[in-house]
Formats: structure tokens, sequence, C-alpha cells
């Protein structure tokens, strides 16, 4: 738990005092590494370790047995960081620290299992697996109060939104072309627009817990809602109950659409954009894609890559993008609007930036440096060189960095907010839904199939 609450985090000291710019630096930290040993001729695969795919018990246990010093070293490394941050930040060490020791512990089994043939055949990808047994945990089990001072959500899925900047140079934007970000804008205004105005004029909800969950439908579930709850000052338990939602849906969606997509026997293409389009959260839509595009390979004997690769386009690159739009667009309303109506005083404007989420400024710095390192290098030599020993690593620290999160959401996610909350959020939130897999299809399917048929991974 966090010792006291930090003030005058306003000034230069927010560079140091805030979760954040926290998240900015731990991200950046690690890139900047990777660059200067991949330029030096090395590569932090090794501390960037994580299970490979096995299928017998003495595989597993030999890869332990060999790389047992590179899991230390990579924990020592998590553990070093979180540490001198969280000392900033004003958390107690001697609660967070056993906390991140049993989260990683957990991770690495979770890593372990998802990593098991059967597991990777069912498409249980470590993210979506560490959600579920994180729910089960969180709901289930009894954890200590002190425990919950190592669960960051916030904290994880900022530095992995940065992370994943740099595994997305702007060229892969570029590649996207103007008819996938146009059908993102598209999708991104109408689904947050629908829920917004459902949930405020029709079931009178919070005009703030109804933008958290706008955004939560219409961009990226998790990441999104923090980042609004931040943007609009809204209650803690908004973005929780906003998270909670988020989860069930993305679940759900996670059997509906590859579902539906076979029914119709969708091109992969056409259906991982459908499926980048409808779904929530990254970790769901990835499982959801690639276990079509895993089904569709087995008789067309294609369509893994073009499942991932048009999903990637839509969710990732696409609707993600909107995070910082939205987030600053109803930041201006907060403050220009909301917060003028219920005060005397006029709001300054340099309050923009102060709710504005910085770890988007981290998202897009890491793309740029990424986009700058790799602008000369030939297609086979990014291949051959500069994405196993490079891109790689930092990729592996993501996937690291998202376990923590979604494991972390499960255990700190209770249903019982859910029912507590009562059924108008999501009864608002479903009414998205709808509009999502309705505008998803018509869009993905109908209109613009042939150009999502045509893109090649």
């Amino acid at each position: 738990m966090r010792q006291s609450n930090i003030k005058g985090d306003r000034g230069w000291s927010a560079l140091w005092r805030t979760e954040d710019w926290w998240a900015v630096w731990l991200a950046l930290l690690l890139i900047f590494a990777a660059l200067i040993s991949f330029n030096l001729g090395g590569t932090l695969k090794p501390i960037a370790v994580q299970p490979g795919k096995w299928d017998q018990l003495g595989t597993i246990t030999t890869h332990f047995f060999q790389n047992a010093h590179w899991y230390i070293a990579q924990f020592s490394m998590w553990l070093a960081i979180f540490v001198v941050s969280n000392h900033f930040l004003g958390f107690r060490l001697k609660q967070y620290i056993p906390s991140f020791i049993f989260l990683y512990v957990l991770s690495t089994v979770i890593f372990t299992v998802s990593s098991w043939s059967p597991a990777k055949a069912l498409n249980l990808e470590a993210p979506l697996m560490a959600l579920i047994v994180g729910l089960f945990i969180g709901n289930f089990v009894k954890l200590p109060k002190w425990m919950y001072s190592g669960f960051r959500v916030e904290y994880y899925i900022k530095t992995g939104i940065v992370l994943l900047g740099a595994t997305l140079p702007f060229t892969l934007i570029m590649y996207a072309g103007p008819v996938a970000l146009l059908q993102a804008t598209i999708v991104s205004i109408t689904t947050f627009l629908a829920i917004y105005l459902f949930a405020v004029k029709i079931f009178r909800i919070d005009k703030r817990f109804a933008a958290c969950l706008g955004a939560g439908g219409a961009v990226c579930g998790v990441s999104a809602a923090i980042a609004m709850s931040g943007a609009v000052k809204a209650k803690k338990e908004h973005a929780s109950i906003t998270i909670t939602i988020v989860i069930v849906w993305a679940m759900v969606m996670i059997f509906i659409l590859p579902f539906a997509a076979r029914a119709l026997n969708l091109h992969p293409g056409i259906a991982g954009a459908w499926i980048g389009t409808s779904e929530f959260a990254d970790a769901a839509g990835l499982a959801a894609a690639s276990q079509y595009g895993a089904v569709y390979e087995t008789v067309y004997g294609f369509g893994r890559d073009e499942a991932l690769w048009t999903y990637s386009l839509m969710k990732v690159i696409g609707r993600d993008m909107w995070i910082g739009v939205w987030a600053f667009i109803m930041a201006l309303v907060a403050i220009l609007r909301w917060e003028r109506s219920e005060k005397s005083e006029k709001p300054k404007a340099v309050e923009i930036w102060w709710r504005f989420p910085k770890f988007v400024i981290g998202f897009l710095v890491a793309s740029a440096i990424i986009t700058v390192v790799t602008s000369g290098v030939s297609l086979v030599e990014f291949n051959e060189v500069v994405k196993p020993m490079l891109i790689t690593p930092i990729k592996t620290f993501r996937s690291w960095a998202f376990i923590f999160t979604f494991l972390s959401i499960g255990l700190t996610t209770k249903f019982k907010e859910l029912t507590a909350a009562g059924w108008k959020p999501f009864g608002a939130f479903t009414f998205g839904v709808i509009i999502n897999i309705i505008l998803g299809f018509i869009l993905s399917v109908i209109i613009l199939g042939s150009y999502w048929s045509s893109i090649q991974a």
C-alpha cells in the first residue's frame, strides 16, 4: 500500500513521482539497453528468457535447469527496477517485494503451462491464462491485504504499452493504409458515442463513469479505461468496474467471434479484421484471431499469419492508437465544461497536460526510436538480424509485462463489485458490444472484405 498521498506531483517532481512517467522510464531503459547491446554486437535475448514450446516434462525441466541463472537475472532486473521506482512512488517495499516474488513465480508457472503443446493447441496464450488463473484466485482464495501492493495493474500495463510501441514501428501504420485507419476511426467514434450517450441519456449513469465505459468499449478495454479514468478524474471504482465488464465480454468474444467466423467460412484476413474491430482486449483478441487462423490453416494450408496480421492492423495499431485521442478529448471536456460548471473558478489550460496519459507519449517515442534505427535496414537483414537480436527481446519483456498485468487484473477483480454496481453499466456496455459486432461485420465483411482478404502477412 502507498505510504501517503504525495503532493506537489505537478511540477518537475512528476517526472520521478508519478506512475505514468516511471512506466515510460522503465520501458525506455529496457529499450535503450537492448539497442546498446545490439550496437555492440550482442543481444538481450539471454536475459529476456521465457519457456519455449514443450510436450514432454523432460524438455521443460532441462530448459529451466540450463537457464535457471538467466531467470534469476531477469527476476533480479524486474525487482530492482520496480523497487527503485516504488520507493519514489511512496509504496512500502516490505510489502511490495514479497508480493512481487509471488507474482513473478506464478507468472513463470503460467508462462510454462501456456507453452505446453496441448495449451498451445487450445490457443491458451499466457496473458489469457494469467487472467483466468488470477480471476479464480482473486475470487475464491482469500489473500492477505498487504499482497495487493504488488498487483499494480496500471503500472504494468503502462510499461507494456510503451514496450509495445517499440515493436510497432511507424512503418507498420503505413502498411495498414488509409482504409484500415478509416475503419478504426469509424468504429472508435461510433462505439464510444453509442456507449456514452446510452449510459448518460438512458441509464442516467455518471458522465465520468460513462466516459470510462465508452473508452473501454471503443478502444482497448483495460488500458483505455485506466487512461480515461485519469483524464476525467473518475472514481477508482469506475475504472475497476469497467475493467471487470471488459474482461467478461472479452472472454465471451473469444468463443463467439471465431465460432461465427467458422460458420460463415470467412477468409482469415477478413475474420482477423472483424475480430480486431469487435474485441475489447488485446490478449483476448490475439487468442481469438490465432484460434480461428489455426483452424483455417488445418483445412486450407494457410490462415494463422493472415488472421493475426489483419487483427493487429485493426486492433493494436488502428484502435489502440485512439487511447490518447479519447483521453485528450475527454480531458478537454472535463476541464472546460464539467468542472467549469461544478466550480466557480475557471480551469487552467495546463490542466490538460497534467491529465494526459504520459505513457502514450512513451509509446510514440519508443515507436519513433525503433523506426529511426531500422529505417535503413533491408527486409532480409531486418528479419534475419534485427528482429531476432533486437525486437524479439523487447517483445519478450512486453510479454512478461502483460502477464504481470493480466494476472494482477484477475487477482484484483471482484465479480461482486460488478453485481454491486447494478445492471445499468453492464447494459450500457452491452449495447456497445452489439454495435461493435454489427458495425465490424458490415465494414470488415461486406464493405471492405476484398481489401482485408488481399492483405498478405
